[in-house]
């Protein structure tokens, strides 16, 4: 290779070094807005659990974000703020005290859970923030104090009488066909679910509920062919919520019927939630869920950490 095309390719390159250098300069301007605004109302805990909560969850779950220096650096910058976003939405601990008791508890359930499940802290965060970790002793420490907030009471008279008013009031469950409620987003309440397959179970301890999760034949066929990531379009899930009574003689049932939430399959109709559509009924009136057609935005950071299984929490029973 002679003299002057070496030349003219050691001037290529460095043309293209001097490019991306300024290119990533220049995307240092590039910075969403991420604000720590005043915390108005912290959780309440032992100094062993908020330890461990302010080590693995505070940086994207509070208004105290810690950003370290790599973390100031774009792109990465864009990704932290993004988490940060999206963490703050779906459970913000700065801001405690606008949750009602039973939401805390169901908010500490869930992060714990979540926690369980490798689900969080997210794996691209935690590789590069190593002391986020939670380990096996870190995650005993925390389901032993969400234990020690849920109080059992073997006979609840307020459950019993719940069962017993629902029971001898029947006639409150039948939704006349007709006059199907709708959700805001446009999801209509689907009755035949009752035909559907079971395919998994769950149970709150924190709030006392059991549960049961349908599958339509989509689901159930999908499940049968281990094609769940991602699951087919029309693929439908319905998980139905009663209380969970305990008798004297230490056996579990279902007592009063408290909601029921939909799961709809639509990689375009929803793509804006991670392809799924969500939907709650709450009581035997079936009373749509949320304010706001915006509620869905709720259900999806809820069940965002799971998006490598599709953002489904609950595996199927092998059928």
């Amino acid at each position: 290779m002679n003299k002057s095309k070496l030349s003219g390719r050691r001037k290529s390159l460095l043309f293209i070094l001097i490019l991306i250098l300024l290119t990533f300069s220049a995307i240092q301007f590039i910075r969403p807005e991420l604000i720590n605004a005043p915390v108005t109302g912290d959780l309440k805990a032992p100094e062993q659990v908020k330890g461990i909560l302010k080590r693995a969850c505070y940086d994207c779950h509070s208004n105290e974000t810690q950003l370290r220096w790599f973390d100031k650096i774009s792109p990465i910058y864009c990704r932290v703020a993004s988490h940060v976003k999206v963490g703050r939405a779906g459970l913000n601990f700065s801001e405690w005290n606008k949750l009602s008791p039973a939401d805390q508890k169901a908010k500490l359930w869930e992060a714990v859970n979540q926690i369980a499940e490798g689900a969080m802290p997210l794996k691209d965060y935690e590789l590069v923030h190593p002391s986020a970790r939670v380990s096996a002793s870190d995650l005993d420490i925390l389901k032993r104090y969400l234990a020690g907030m849920v109080h059992t009471k073997i006979d609840d008279t307020g459950k019993w009488n719940a069962e017993k008013a629902q029971r001898e009031n029947s006639q409150q469950h039948k939704v006349v066909s007709s006059r199907l409620p709708t959700a805001l987003n446009g999801i209509t309440y689907i009755p035949d679910y009752k035909n559907w397959q079971s395919i998994s179970t769950t149970e709150r301890f924190d709030n006392g509920t059991m549960r049961v999760i349908f599958g339509n034949d989509v689901a159930v066929k999908a499940i049968r062919q281990g094609k769940m990531r991602p699951w087919p379009n029309g693929t439908t899930f319905a998980k139905v919520a009663w209380d969970q009574l305990t008798d004297k003689n230490g056996n579990s049932h279902t007592g009063a019927f408290k909601q029921i939430e939909y799961m709809i399959k639509d990689d375009k109709k929803y793509a804006s939630t991670g392809g799924w559509g969500f939907a709650r009924f709450k009581t035997p009136k079936m009373v749509p869920y949320g304010k706001t057609v915006l509620f869905a935005n709720e259900c999806i950071n809820c069940h965002r950490p799971m998006k490598n299984e599709d953002f489904v929490f609950t595996l199927p029973i092998k059928q």
